[in-house]
């Protein structure tokens, strides 16, 4: 059942790409350059993908919404499996599992469409 609106999405969005990009630093993994650079990557394709998607808070919303719910799905997917794919784990791993489980949420809960 879907029952985040889009707009909320769009908040969520912009603010989780801002904390994936600055989680190195806030968190102290930044020493670690597997660790430190998929956060910073994953941050900085929300953020493009935010801007480009067709709802509330796009700018030139090319993107249309069910496709950005599958990129956030991917992006989930691949943030909660890096330690392991990247061979970090060892080091950190629990910021890019709960991003990736957030993401992988957020993608599934998100309405596809904006309400009327």
């Amino acid at each position: 059942m879907r029952f985040i609106p889009t707009n909320v999405h769009g908040v969520l969005d912009y603010v989780s790409g801002g904390l994936f990009l600055a989680s190195p630093w806030l968190f102290g993994f930044a020493d670690k350059p597997a660790a430190k650079w998929v956060p910073v990557a994953a941050g900085s394709a929300a953020l493009s993908s935010s801007l480009f998607t067709d709802y509330e808070l796009g700018a030139i919303r090319k993107i249309p919404m069910p496709a950005h719910l599958a990129l956030d799905v991917a992006e989930g997917v691949m943030l909660a499996t890096s330690p392991w794919l990247f061979g970090f784990a060892k080091k950190v791993y629990m910021p890019h599992l709960l991003f990736g489980v957030f993401a992988i949420g957020a993608g599934l809960l998100t309405k596809t469409s904006p309400e009327d």
